[in-house]
């Protein structure tokens, strides 16, 4: 039996969220988040998580699913994620996932392959390399062994290049050929996806406001608040605008300064997925001039549900 499931894509700050609680209103849809950084608890306004009152009639999965202090895999969030598909469809309702983390979109879609489990030994070691002589470097030792995975890989993607070299020192192989069913979807699967664009300049315009209200909304007490009861597992104290103002807190650089980097790392972060998701088979909606709602409609006639 083929599960349908709805697909909602786009970068950090396009208004995906707003999108997707009419589009969930209008399919009788529960939503599926597709982030890595909005599994973890407390990290809600540098995530930029649906508030109470989009959530309202609006049923939300795989958020607030791990403390800060853990990890959280892909294969993680493809078992999550297919069983709260499985759920949902039970009950009658439509299923829509909604996010901007491609990898994680990609692995639902086409699986995940039998990877070896990581090795702290060689991941430190790699990334003391990395520190010393620079991620272009690995990237280039990557291409040398692995030219497909390189070619897939942004040269300053530190995470991927890691695990890329590292599963081909576990393994003699590269990791290109054990993904080899990448590029398929798997079977009993039919996604019907779109995405929202935006022109470059008025996404970035957008990311810079967004960060300044985060800002404004507390993001700096929230990132103080984790730090002191919980912590920040090497995961999540990577993600962006958590990442910087804990830089500030160890007193790397003044405020000003996080949050500049702040909204640099957020729209060089805007380009990374782009590129991911122009790889996906999308409908794009052009976002300029329209709202939540007239966006939503564009896509539930591109859908045909309109």
């Amino acid at each position: 039996m083929t599960r349908e499931i709805h697909v909602l894509l786009g970068p950090t700050a396009s208004g995906k969220t707003e999108v997707a609680v009419e589009l969930a209103h209008a399919l009788q849809a529960e939503v599926i988040s597709v982030d890595s950084m909005k599994v973890y608890r407390g990290m809600d306004t540098g995530t930029a998580k649906p508030s109470v009152e989009e959530r309202r009639g609006v049923r939300y999965h795989l958020l607030d699913i791990r403390s800060p202090a853990q990890a959280y895999s892909a294969s993680e969030f493809v078992h999550d994620a297919d069983a709260a598909a499985r759920e949902i469809s039970a009950r009658g309702k439509a299923v829509l996932m909604e996010g901007g983390t491609a990898l994680y979109m990609k692995a639902f879609a086409e699986g995940i392959f039998d990877s070896p489990p990581a090795s702290d030994e060689k991941r430190e070691r790699l990334e003391r390399e990395a520190a010393e002589r620079g991620v272009e470097r690995l990237h280039e030792r990557l291409q040398e062994l692995d030219p497909e995975a390189a070619s897939r890989i942004h040269p300053r993607d530190l995470r991927r290049i890691i695990r890329a070299l590292e599963v081909f020192e576990l393994t003699g192989r590269p990791i290109s050929e054990l993904q080899s069913q990448w590029g398929r979807t798997r079977e009993g699967l039919k996604l019907v996806q779109a995405g929202l664009s935006w022109p470059r300049e008025l996404l970035h315009a957008r990311i810079n406001g967004r960060v300044e209200k985060m800002m404004g909304m507390g993001l700096l007490d929230e990132v103080r608040r984790i730090d002191s009861e919980t912590g920040f597992g090497k995961q999540a104290s990577q993600a962006v605008g958590y990442k910087e103002l804990l830089g500030h807190l160890r007193g790397w650089y003044g405020l000003e300064r996080a949050v500049e980097l702040i909204k640099r790392h957020t729209r060089r972060f805007a380009r990374h997925q782009m590129t991911w998701f122009r790889k996906f088979r999308v409908h794009w909606v052009e976002m300029e001039d329209k709202e939540a709602r007239q966006a939503a409609d564009e896509i539930l006639r591109i859908w045909g549900r309109r």
